[in-house]
């Protein structure tokens, strides 16, 4: 097997798999999705954390649903169009859909043997000061309201393994509001230096992960139960509207008094549109 070859004779080195053209159209694509799929998909005041151009960037996050990866590269190609992004996937998903490889993310096989393969590969993508990498760290899809959170420790290896990169969490939810379609909810935490946790055990750097995702995951879930639009910034505007019966009714009496009929049941609110960042 040559250097750089996986088990099936394909480059596994997932810098050079990459494809910036390719990461950018699915990323419009998933954006339409999105838009389709969902009512909203809204970011957290205040926003965007500050990242420094000049070091790479551990997203850990939680994994509550199979929409992750495609919010995830809607967010990776449009705010952060100039940092590469990247992602472990199961080995065997990325076997069957070899196309993946191309966007960014690499595979890792359960057991040892994948561990030590994320720890490669995370150093060889974290070697670029540009480069995020956006972990779904909890390792299986697993309900927003678990306590505590528990993270897989490649992670905390990682960290350790990495001090020039920042470590940011990210709080990820789907409920749905007033609308027959659900919001995708996202919120950032604080960054912090993976220097930070410079001499700390593989343990407590987790234990440390594993808290701060905690508790930006408790503000997103307050956010998201106040079922208040004005606490976020929208990134993208999506399917409004019951449906059915209800709207054509909603339609009618509107038509009747004269009114233009709009489909939302909630307020409007501020929009920061992702095409526009």
């Amino acid at each position: 097997m040559g250097r750089g070859m996986g088990d099936d004779g394909l480059n596994d080195d997932p810098v050079t798999r990459r494809s910036p053209a390719l990461c950018r159209f699915f990323g419009a694509v998933m954006a339409r999705r999105m838009r389709r799929d969902f009512h909203a998909v809204r970011l957290a005041r205040p926003g965007w954390p500050a990242l420094p151009a000049d070091r790479p960037v551990i997203v850990c996050l939680n994994h509550p649903s199979w929409w992750d990866p495609a919010l995830l590269i809607v967010m990776g190609t449009t705010r952060y169009h100039d940092r590469p992004g990247y992602g472990p996937i199961e080995a065997a998903m990325l076997r069957r859909y070899r196309f993946m490889a191309r966007i960014g993310l690499f595979g890792v096989e359960p057991g040892r043997a994948g561990s030590a393969a994320f720890l490669r590969h995370g150093r060889r993508i974290l070697a670029d000061p540009r480069s995020m990498l956006w972990i779904t760290a909890e390792g299986a899809f697993t309900d927003p309201r678990r306590r505590p959170v528990r993270l897989r420790p490649g992670i905390a290896h990682l960290v350790r393994r990495a001090p020039e990169a920042l470590v940011v969490p990210l709080a990820v939810e789907y409920p749905f509001w007033d609308e027959s379609t659900p919001e995708a909810l996202v919120r950032f935490g604080e960054p912090v230096a993976a220097s930070a946790f410079a001499g700390q055990p593989v343990p407590g750097i987790a234990s440390s992960l594993e808290r701060r995702l905690e508790a930006t995951m408790d503000a997103l879930a307050l956010d998201a139960q106040s079922r208040d639009p004005a606490r976020f910034l929208t990134l993208i505007d999506g399917t409004a509207g019951v449906g059915g019966v209800y709207d054509l009714w909603r339609r009618a009496r509107a038509w009747v008094g004269g009114q233009r009929f709009t489909p939302t049941h909630g307020d409007t609110p501020d929009k920061e549109e992702v095409a526009r960042r």
